[in-house]
């Protein structure tokens, strides 16, 4: 039986902003693009979230909300400095450890001898040493696997912590609403919806042959999740996938010929990217993303030894004429040739275009 840790820094970036500047503490504060060059949030404290503010949302729509809020640019350089010191307090206690963001982590601390073997003593250790040593506050969640622990860290935030004890996961997790299932975004809840499935109690009515016929090979792990079935060992080595950049503009491109204009420069950052990177995999393929005015998203990717100016130009062709509006976003990059056959499960794969990691992706 594993015992798991899932860690999980509250609002991250907005709580450096405010160790860093104690001025902004009681203040709502959000890190973010400016509304006028369509700007999203990528973080928000929690007096900004009782406004309705959060994270992924328009800076624009934000200040909607909450005139009053603290926009701040956001500043890696700093994020990554307490990212290190963070994740050097986990490796403390624990080799496997698997960083899913700068602030977040899976810990494997089965069979440690610290603190009594308690993994729910280590974790509240970590999360004082976390406060002490770089000034910001976690949360934590401990279950015998990655996919309970992971919710139960989201169960007393902030700065709190929620334990799932072996013989509880089947009632825990049977009570949970369906969209808290690792891949279960607005579109999969709300068909599950239209079938009267809203807890993973009423999805385990569905038989592994019909989630299947439903959903796909994403219907094997809506069968065991909502059994808090999790096997996935903690992976402290997780191998990018991806790499890529994106632009969104403050003005639409309005047209094909504009977006050629764009690329190269887009083209320029992401080489410079690639350098810093020093990925020693063969790329496998040349991927464009295009987000059109309407919203509507599409990508091109193809087959290619390398990064290709030519062959990105000639993708973006093939996007395009998919619905030939003007353009608010752009986006170019490469995906990896994998080792293993892409095993690994779900959580190994990172976005291709994840333009702030971590908070960004709307988590708590």
């Amino acid at each position: 039986m594993r015992k798991i840790i899932h860690c999980d820094c509250d609002c991250f970036y907005a709580s450096v902003e405010m160790r860093d500047d104690p001025s902004l503490v009681g203040r709502p504060i959000a890190v973010g693009g400016r509304a006028e060059t369509r700007g999203v949030i990528a973080t928000c404290n929690y007096e900004a979230r009782a406004f309705g503010v959060h994270s992924a949302m328009s800076t624009a729509r934000a200040l909607q909300l909450c005139p009053q809020l603290v926009l701040l640019p956001p500043d890696f350089d700093r994020y990554r400095a307490a990212s290190r010191k963070i994740l050097d307090i986990y490796r403390d206690y624990t080799p496997l450890v698997e960083p899913l963001s700068l602030d977040e982590a899976y810990l494997d601390v089965t069979g440690v001898d610290r603190c009594q073997g308690s993994a729910t003593l280590m974790a509240q250790e970590i999360r004082a040493r976390i406060q002490a040593e770089v000034g910001i506050t976690a949360s934590a969640g401990i279950a015998p696997n990655k996919f309970v622990a992971k919710v139960a860290s989201d169960w007393n935030k902030p700065n709190g912590q929620f334990v799932v004890r072996p013989d509880e996961v089947d009632a825990f997790v049977a009570a949970l609403p369906v969209k808290k299932i690792f891949g279960v975004g607005k579109v999969t809840a709300a068909k599950l919806r239209r079938q009267g499935v809203e807890t993973c109690a009423d999805l385990r009515a569905w038989s592994l042959a019909e989630l299947t016929q439903a959903f796909g090979s994403f219907g094997a792990s809506l069968y065991r999740l909502c059994r808090g079935i999790d096997d996935r060992p903690v992976k402290p080595d997780r191998i990018r996938k991806s790499l890529s950049v994106e632009t969104t503009y403050a003005n639409d491109l309005p047209d094909l010929s504009a977006c050629h204009a764009a690329l190269p420069a887009l083209i320029a950052e992401f080489r410079a990217r690639f350098g810093r990177a020093r990925e020693t995999r063969p790329v496998h393929k040349a991927v464009v993303k295009i987000k059109f005015a309407d919203f509507v998203q599409t990508t091109a990717e193809c087959v290619a030894e390398a990064p290709d100016d030519g062959v990105w130009h000639a993708l973006l062709d093939d996007a395009h004429a998919r619905r030939g509006k003007p353009v608010r976003l752009l986006g170019v990059g490469v995906r990896f040739a994998e080792d293993d056959g892409g095993a690994g499960g779900q959580e190994a794969q990172i976005p291709l275009f994840d333009a702030l990691p971590g908070e960004a992706r709307g988590e708590p």
